[in-house]
């Protein structure tokens, strides 16, 4: 999908710039064709040679270099790629596009362009959330300016919000959705398609619960990449840390009885995905007040196993999804594990993902997955969990066509 695609990467000054670098190593891994353009303030942050070396091109940096505009003007420049990408987008760059200034090498390719733009923005949280920029970041939506990030997380600068430049691989999936066929919005016209996620929240009493980890971020990419298909997303979400995509069907539960409940309410559908981190336990009577610690006493807690959602759903007889496919988050014997665990589940497919601790996975923006079949195994690369939802969303859309 990428392969000999041109792609013109602005970066601009910003912490974030380091990670252009990585950025322009996956693309040229892609078979991308990266030409790449720096602010002055970028090289402050990122050397040319290292990123002329990455890229395997020159650094495009001065509006009046004479060499430069000989070999390669800024108009030729601005309309030589099939997508520019300024990544990162500083407050500075972004307020530039916004204005239509052309006073830099980046924002006058940006000016002279009919090529689409792509941008992942990065700068402080106070810059991201001062009302000039929130303006000009509404005024480049409405140029038809696409959007990458940013995300949340902790930042240079010591603060925590919004305004982390997006990982690169979440930058090269939104790459691959621009240049997606039209035709594939909508391959699952017409499908209803259930998806699980986060956990569920098992109460001990009013303010403890069990719960496994599960931020719920795969399962939400999966629901944007089924809508993306043009399919009828049913999302059925325990307690997660990130938001539910918009334009699905959310359906908010707490706990594992609720989640089973809410999911056969809305059978039938033509694919169910359970990547919900459903608690294998919960506590049999759950206290309606505080349980009170006291000295040399631990609480005596009763045990009840919660209800199998996946194996509940693959084995029913009527009105049973065309293919459910169930998620196994195992520390060791990852493929021999998840194995056994489709056929005991009965489901069709099942996607091993390892989450032991040195992987980084648990939590994380990256995903580390195999998917399992009852003729195949395939062991995917470390990629985005975007990445993982659209091939796993493309790989059910193929069987729910052919159906």
């Amino acid at each position: 999908m990428l392969d000999k695609r041109r792609i013109l990467l602005i970066i601009s000054g910003g912490i974030a710039a380091f990670k252009s670098l990585d950025l322009i190593r996956r693309l040229r891994e892609r078979g991308v064709i990266v030409t790449p353009v720096m602010t002055k303030a970028a090289s402050q942050f990122v050397t040319p040679l290292s990123v002329s070396a990455l890229a395997g091109k020159k650094v495009f940096q001065d509006l009046f270099d004479l060499t430069s505009e000989a070999e390669m003007g800024h108009i030729e420049l601005s309309r030589s790629a099939d997508l520019i990408v300024v990544a990162p987008a500083s407050a500075d760059l972004v307020a530039k596009m916004a204005a239509g200034n052309a006073n830099s090498l980046a924002s006058t390719i940006l000016l002279a362009t009919d090529t689409p733009v792509m941008i992942a923005p990065a700068m402080n949280l106070r810059m991201w959330s001062h009302a000039a920029t929130q303006r000009n970041i509404q005024t480049l939506k409405e140029d038809g300016i696409q959007f990458v990030g940013p995300n949340e997380g902790d930042m240079a600068c010591g603060e925590f919000g919004p305004g982390r430049m997006a990982e690169p691989l979440e930058i090269i999936t939104a790459i691959k959705d621009h240049f997606t066929e039209k035709s594939a919005s909508d391959l699952l016209a017409g499908k209803r398609v259930l998806v699980t996620s986060g956990p569920t929240h098992e109460p001990i009493d009013p303010v403890r619960y069990i719960a496994n980890r599960s931020s719920g971020a795969q399962g939400g990419e999966i629901a944007k990449a089924f809508m993306a298909l043009g399919a009828d997303v049913i999302f059925v979400t325990g307690p997660a840390d990130v938001q539910p995509p918009i334009g699905v069907h959310v359906i908010k539960v707490e706990t594992a009885l609720q989640m089973l409940e809410a999911v056969e309410k809305e059978m039938p559908c033509d694919a169910a995905v359970f990547a919900a981190a459903v608690a294998d336990w919960r506590v049999a009577d759950a206290s309606s007040s505080k349980i009170k610690k006291e000295d040399g006493r631990l609480p005596d807690l009763e045990f009840s196993e919660n209800p199998d959602i996946l194996a509940t759903i693959s084995n029913r007889r009527k009105d049973r999804p065309d293919l459910v496919v169930g998620f196994a988050a195992e520390t060791d014997n990852v493929i021999n594990n998840a194995s056994r665990k489709r056929l005991r589940k009965g489901c069709d497919w099942i996607v091993a993902n390892d989450v032991s601790p040195e992987t980084g996975i648990m939590g994380g923006p990256e995903n580390v997955v195999t998917l399992i079949t009852s003729q195949t195994v395939e062991r995917w690369d470390r990629m985005s969990k975007s990445e993982v939802a659209r091939e796993l969303a493309m790989k059910i859309a193929n069987v729910l066509v052919r159906a």
